[in-house]
Parts: C-alpha cells; sequence; structure tokens
C-alpha cells in the first residue's frame, strides 16, 4: 500500500494552499468537504474523468487542504480547516464563504 503524505502544520504552505483552491474543481471540493465532514472520495462529484480528479485530490492533500485516510479500498477526505486555522489564522473561512456565495460546487 502506498503511503500518502501529508505535510505537518508547519509545513504547510500560504502559496500551496492558495493554488490548490484556486482552482473551481478544487475550490468545490474544499467547500464540500468542510460542509459534509469526512466523506468517502466517491461522494464528490466533479464533471471530470477519474484520474482528474484524483489529480485535484492529490493536489489538495499535497497543499495541506485536505486529509486522506485510507480503509481497505476506499478513501476518505477531510478538510483539515483546524491545521489551516492553526497555520494561517481567519484565511479559510472567507474563502469558503466567498466559494458559497459564489455556488461553487464540484459537480
Amino acid at each position: 500500500m502506498k503511503i500518502l503524505h501529508h505535510p505537518q502544520v508547519a509545513d504547510i504552505e500560504l502559496s500551496s494552499v492558495l493554488y490548490a483552491l484556486s482552482d473551481p474543481i478544487r475550490l468545490g471540493i474544499a467547500a464540500e468537504a468542510a460542509r459534509s465532514g469526512e466523506q468517502p472520495c466517491s461522494h464528490f462529484h466533479a464533471p471530470v474523468v477519474k484520474s482528474t480528479m484524483s489529480h485535484h485530490i492529490r493536489t489538495l492533500r499535497e497543499a495541506g487542504v485536505i486529509r486522506v485516510r485510507v480503509q481497505g479500498t476506499q478513501h476518505f477526505l477531510t478538510l483539515r480547516s483546524d491545521d489551516l486555522e492553526a497555520r494561517f489564522p481567519g484565511l479559510l473561512q472567507p474563502i469558503l464563504q466567498a466559494a458559497a456565495q459564489s455556488n461553487i460546487d464540484p459537480s
């Protein structure tokens, strides 16, 4: 089984987080994760093929925006809101609120 890399809180970079959230599909995934809590990857739908969705999830994970937990053959996503709040206080909430106002949705 492949070990998934999640950056430590101190290693999360602002530029990586902002880059990861700059794509509407990734922003929609993060917003949905904030609303629904931990969910399997299959819960998140987007108008892209599976390999592209995997790329978006990997980008979010490597930037430190989400945590991916593997259980058997399933991958569960969780927004790292506490970690992001600790690293960059006040950053995530306005971004998620703007996404909600813009009706950003991963589907």
